[in-house]
């Protein structure tokens, strides 16, 4: 897509959008529509200390969302849509080029020679249906469960095609299956099939199936089950457990999660385009998916205070698996961190965190939290190795006035490894600035 297309394209997505929003909010035929318009000015530089080039990027987001309410009648139907559109204020160097210090990351998409492009852009639609309290959308996803989620970690967020059906018909209880057949990455104007991490760069499949429920026998306790399956690569079971109790003064919350995975199709008969990121005895790479991870998480909240401990232990011989896009994607792990996610096969990682909110003394909105992840006895191909992240954020969000609801946050990451022979240290900032204003 060339640079004047990707204007034009958003640029006539956002006039349909604001066209569609208000008209039907002037004639009344779709009830609750609402219309918002998400900015999100976002600068991160991630600081090679093992001699890489490092990466500094910074952009300006637009993000420009409507949601329809639905028909009346005993099935009720409707459209939303999303247009987005990405602008680069800095982006340095050319990918590939010898010699440089600094050069582009996966905020933007790149152009022939290696470099950013100026800006880009995208348009989706969802088509929904609604019978009773069972819900199907068809379209441009955006769906966020244990086995599969968008990622919003940069500066626009990952979105999804396919199916999902939702369905709380019974008491207590929320059903949900689908199928994603394209993923568009978050640094992307365009929508691509679907692949596993370290797979060939010519494995693909169009078929990410899930299904799964949630369970609230009462409101302090959620019992989860879900079940996804990337065709020729992976079919995975979760079995989680949600609940919060008060104890003295504060309140004890506990999480559980436990992943069982497993290959299928072109993976498990072996296909070099489906072998993923997977280790066996002897380090002999082979590539078959087998991991089975469990962790446990427990914070207890008084006053402004959060205090949490947390454990992870992955067994089996590959990676923990998931959907990925090659520039982020989102997995369900207490240790998905800034930068690491200490999924390795062998791998036994401890956390620790902390967080204070002060509207405790008096000043809503202001935030600040850190997160220490320790993993040791990874197996690599280089040997049993470990890694190690601090991860801390500071935010604040304006509580009133013309201003209110914009939000400023700092997110610093410090991560140290030994798990390829040369090691990894990496040094990470963030800026983010997110305002939302309602248009509907």
């Amino acid at each position: 897509m060339t640079r004047l297309n990707a204007k034009v394209l958003n640029y006539l997505g956002c006039i349909w959008l604001a066209g569609l929003a208000g008209n039907a909010h002037a004639t009344g035929s779709l009830e609750d529509s609402k219309a918002t318009l998400s900015m999100r000015n976002f600068y991160m530089d991630d600081d090679s200390r093992s001699g890489a080039p490092s990466v500094k990027e910074w952009g300006q987001g637009f993000m420009l969302n409507y949601q329809s309410g639905f028909t009346e009648g005993m099935v009720g139907a409707g459209v939303d849509a999303v247009g987005i559109l990405g602008i680069k204020l800095d982006s340095g160097g050319r990918a590939g080029k010898p010699g440089i210090t600094r050069i582009p990351g996966n905020m933007f998409p790149r152009e022939s020679d290696g470099s950013s492009v100026d800006e880009f852009s995208s348009l989706g639609f969802t088509g929904k249906l609604r019978v009773s309290k069972t819900e199907l959308r068809m379209g441009t996803l955006m769906p966020r469960n244990p086995v599969i989620g968008y990622s919003d970690g940069r500066m626009l967020p990952q979105m999804f095609q396919g199916t999902q059906l939702t369905s709380k018909e019974l008491s207590d209880v929320t059903l949900t299956a689908g199928l994603i057949e394209h993923a568009r990455g978050r640094g992307s104007s365009n929508y691509e099939p679907l692949s596993a991490p370290g797979a060939s760069s010519t494995g693909f499949t169009n078929k990410f199936y899930y299904a799964g429920a949630d369970y609230q026998p009462i409101k302090a306790l959620t019992l989860q089950y879900y079940y996804g399956e990337l065709e020729d690569f992976y079919k995975q079971h979760f079995v989680g457990l949600l609940h919060e109790k008060p104890i003295g003064p504060g309140a004890l919350k506990t999480d559980l999660r436990y992943f069982h995975s497993d290959s299928t199709g072109a993976n498990k008969r072996g296909d070099q385009d489906y072998l993923v990121t997977g280790y066996y005895g002897g380090n002999i790479t082979k590539g078959e998916v087998d991991n089975d991870t469990w962790s446990a998480l427990f914070t207890y909240t008084i006053g402004g205070h959060t205090i949490g401990a947390g454990y992870q232990s992955v067994r089996g011989d590959s990676y923990f698996p998931s959907v990925n896009q090659g520039d982020g994607s989102y997995v369900y792990l207490i240790t998905d961190s800034i930068i690491g996610r200490f999924g390795s096969p062998g791998e036994d990682t401890w956390q620790a965190r902390y967080s204070y909110d002060f509207a405790a003394v008096g000043i809503p909105g202001l935030t600040v939290g850190t997160i220490y992840n320790r993993g040791t006895g990874a197996r690599t191909a280089n040997a049993p190795g470990t890694e190690q992240e601090y991860d801390t954020t500071l935010s604040y969000v304006i509580q009133g006035g013309m201003f209110k609801g914009l939000g400023f946050a700092y997110r610093n990451a410090v991560y140290r490894s030994d798990l390829t022979a040369s090691g990894t240290r990496n040094d990470q900032n963030r800026i983010v600035v997110n305002y939302t204003i309602p248009l509907l």
